[in-house]
């Protein structure tokens, strides 16, 4: 595969709920199928040469949605966890995640934790998953605590700091799937300079052909980062 490479991609994992409901099914079971395209998604990326994967698991937005459907989510990511234990340090992904912490089932945040600190020395490629992570709260948070610094001048470096997001390089390809064409209050600060591309697909039919054939059609933009290119 002879195409430049996106060293950092962000998934928005959209259209599980709308998959499953066109199929007569319940929005749970399109998550649990969505769960499962997560593994292979993630191990292509590491295959091609991608170091950073970040999917956007559940926003500060998503508490709108029935309590029901909360808990499930929460519990399908704990046992998404558990059960992928051995493949993700099998494939030497270094796990993190983004987001608040506070409001999340405590079992489930030991888990998050666990995962970060045994996955810490694998280094085949960063997955990130933002958990209650809303661009403008992670702003918000980040400006507050520089605030409680007593720094004043502040710089785009100091910002960028205090982010949950200080440990990522800038995004170079943010993909939503299920057609929609939006960014959800993702990622607001390392989207700036992003290629975007919006697949027609929903998540659980999105396959690593289609990101190999969206990484191709990056390759091919020409990304001047505001500058003239002679």
């Amino acid at each position: 595969m002879d195409f430049k490479i996106p060293k950092h991609i962000a998934i928005i994992m959209d259209g599980n709920g709308r998959w499953a409901q066109e199929k007569g099914k319940s929005r749970i079971y399109g998550h649990y199928k969505g769960a499962e395209v997560v593994e292979p998604i993630t191990l292509k990326c590491k295959d091609l040469g991608v170091s950073y994967i970040t999917l956007f698991a559940f926003s500060t937005e998503n508490w709108k949605r029935p309590q029901e459907e909360i808990d499930i989510l929460f519990k399908l990511f704990k046992e998404y966890l558990i059960q992928k234990e051995e493949s993700i340090m099998k494939n030497s992904v270094n796990m993190r995640f983004i987001g608040r912490r506070d409001r999340i089932p405590k079992e489930l945040s030991d888990m998050m934790s666990y995962m970060e600190q045994k996955t810490s020395h694998n280094n085949g490629i960063t997955l990130t998953i933002a958990v209650d992570y809303g661009g403008t709260d992670d702003l918000t948070r980040a400006i507050n605590k520089l605030i409680e610094l007593g720094k004043t001048n502040i710089t785009e470096k100091d910002i960028k700091g205090f982010l949950d997001t200080s440990f990522l390089p800038e995004v170079d390809l943010l993909i939503r799937t299920s057609n929609e064409k939006r960014i959800s209050n993702f990622m607001l600060w390392d989207l700036a300079y992003s290629e975007f591309f919006f697949c027609e697909k929903y998540w659980p039919d999105f396959t690593p052909e289609d990101l190999e054939n969206i990484i191709e059609e990056f390759s091919k933009r020409d990304r001047r980062f505001g500058a003239i290119v002679v």
